[in-house]
């Protein structure tokens, strides 16, 4: 016997079958009356919008990427942009990315904003999502969107909105404009574009910003010999940075570049890859095996809208060592703020950003050159914010444990194109002077401590899933542990509740940080433990640091296996394992 739909669900689903809705639309929904599960699944709730904007499956209902809930977005933002700048000539950016439907989406997206008397710059082709953030602020568009849903599988697409500074919607904008979406009906959606406001770009805009990425990602090098010396592997998975990152190392003096030429064609589909994310070691396979054959110096892939990338370099070994998110945040920081230092730049007036769920060594870094270390809530969107709410300060650069990192604030996003470039300086730089980049990171364990962190994503899919990442959250604050692995728990972080509770003091603390549902428990070993239900992806992550102090460099093997048995001992006690 099939399950009954409640009321309320055969209500909303009732609104999609009147005659705004096209045919298509229409006979999907009557085609999925004999899959009510399926139905329930696509109309049960509405997309929201998470750390990186809205992101889902395609397909037909209120839970699903399509025509009509872009539509409504766009419709929503566009009415909040009317009211907001009543007397001004309104201005969009839109790019896409390499997946199926987003160069259809976009241009629906561009037909609403027409059709509301808004200017729109839509990219003829498929682009970074970094360049979109530097052409909002290029163009003096009043927002972006682009279309894309980073490293999900196939059969997602998203939308993330992008505000004037670059930077995706913080408060009070992004309430203001949920709120907004809400309150807009289906039907008040206008598609009548009006193509005299739609403009194409593309190189005019892909120079400007390849020579942006140049300025701020290069470091001082002795001589461009040292850049002819550096065998770089790189892959864009497929994705869009096939359109940006070769001709910025092209510009910047690089001749060595090795693309892998089967991953090279922007596909939708990634088909060579089980998952196009660079978190991912099997990921970046081709390009190790490419690497291997050449004996290549550095390994370098991005995900399919190129924010984010995930390298691989030679170890003591001469092995290929993939690098995480954080360890590539440091490196990158350090000779930044090596860079600034030697230029005589740094005068207490700068700060690097990061987020509550990154590795707490970049603090004691900044720490030791002098310089301020803001830490965010998790998403660049909240980096960006930093830069706005701190005009009197300058902005070296940020980054976070997911694989992201900007250089400078011409972009106000994690860009995988700036900081390719910036990679491959510091491996050609440490080369040139026998050192290398792994062995620089090594160097910095010695003298701010060894750092080792390591992300446990489970995935709860559906209805039920989000239920039971509400209840893990839930008991997790009702019944706090008060040891893990051994240690004692001095402190819980619950910046949902803006509480920090210290366990010893029996002391608590207001956070000042917006609210958020992230619980971070600190131990008295130093080791620090993060659960936060993921805002684009129906998972619950486990965000786990520890560290230990190294002497020196011949240590790294001993020192790294102790603090791999550490984590294993917190995963078997959170009973990850």
């Amino acid at each position: 016997m099939k399950p009954l739909l409640d009321k309320e669900l055969l209500s909303r689903i009732s609104t999609w079958q009147v005659d705004f809705f096209d045919s298509e639309t229409k006979n999907e929904i009557k085609r999925l009356q004999n899959h009510p599960e399926e139905l329930e699944d696509r109309f049960y709730k509405d997309l929201e919008f998470g750390t990186g904007g809205m992101r889902g499956v395609m397909g037909v209902g209120t839970n699903r990427i399509n025509k009509y809930t872009l539509g409504k977005n766009t419709q929503g933002l566009s009415n909040y942009l009317k009211e907001l700048y009543p007397n001004e000539n309104l201005k969009v950016a839109i790019a896409y990315d390499c997946r199926h439907n987003s160069k259809s989406f976009a241009k629906v997206v561009a037909d609403v904003f027409s059709a509301n008397e808004i200017e729109v710059f839509l990219f003829e082709e498929l682009r970074p999502t970094p360049e979109l953030s530097f052409a909002v602020k290029e163009l003096e568009c009043h927002c972006g969107i682009v279309l894309t849903a980073s490293h999900n599988p196939p059969e997602y697409n998203g939308y993330k909105v992008y505000w004037k500074d670059g930077g995706q919607l913080v408060p009070p904008h992004d309430k203001a404009i949920v709120n907004k979406i809400n309150d807009t009906d289906y039907t008040a959606i206008n598609f009548n574009a009006n193509l005299s406001l739609i403009h194409s770009i593309g190189k005019d805009i892909d120079d400007v910003f390849v020579s942006a990425a140049v300025k701020n990602g290069v470091l001082k090098l002795n001589s461009n010999e040292n850049r002819d010396n550096l065998s770089i592997v790189f892959t864009p998975l497929h994705g869009t940075s096939i359109t940006a990152v070769p001709a910025t190392l092209k510009e910047a003096g690089y001749k060595n570049v090795h693309i892998v030429e089967e991953q090279a064609i922007p596909n939708g589909d990634f088909p060579t890859v089980k998952s196009p994310n660079p978190e991912e070691p099997d990921a970046l396979k081709m390009a190790l095996d490419l690497a291997e054959k050449l004996k290549a110096d550095i390994v370098i892939g991005t995900d399919p809208d190129c924010d984010r990338l995930g390298i691989a370099v030679r170890n003591n070994n001469g092995k290929l060592k993939l690098l995480n998110g954080n360890q590539t945040m440091v490196i990158m920081a350090k000779f930044l703020l090596d860079q600034w230092k030697n230029q005589g730049r740094i005068n207490g007036h700068q700060f690097l950003g990061s987020t509550i769920v990154s590795t707490p060594m970049l603090p004691k870094l900044t720490a030791h050159y002098g310089v301020d270390c803001k830490i965010g809530l998790t998403g660049f969107k909240w980096i960006a914010k930093m830069i706005e709410e701190f005009p009197e300060m300058d902005f070296i650069g940020g980054g976070e444990e997911s694989f992201g990192f900007m250089v400078g604030d011409f972009v106000r996003d994690k860009d995988a194109v700036t900081s390719t470039l910036l990679a491959c300086e510091i491996a050609a730089l440490s080369k040139a002077s026998g050192s290398s980049f792994f062995k620089e990171l090594i160097d910095l364990y010695c003298t701010h401590g060894f750092y080792k962190e390591k992300l446990v994503s489970i995935t709860k899919k559906g209805k039920s899933g989000a239920v039971e990442i509400q209840k893990i959250m839930q008991d997790a604050r009702t019944t706090p542990p008060t040891k893990i692995n051994g240690s004692t728990v001095i402190c819980i972080d619950d910046y949902q509740a803006s509480i920090s509770h210290n366990t010893i003091k029996d002391k608590s603390l207001e956070i000042k940080t917006p609210k958020a549902n992230v619980l971070i428990f600190t131990t008295e070993d130093g080791s620090k433990i993060a659960l936060r239900p993921s805002g684009t992806e129906p998972k619950i992550k486990y965000y786990i640091s520890v560290n230990t102090e190294i002497k020196k460099a011949s240590d790294y093997l001993n020192i790294n296996q102790q603090l791999d048995v550490k984590i294993e001992g917190i995963l078997k006690a959170l009973e990850l394992k």
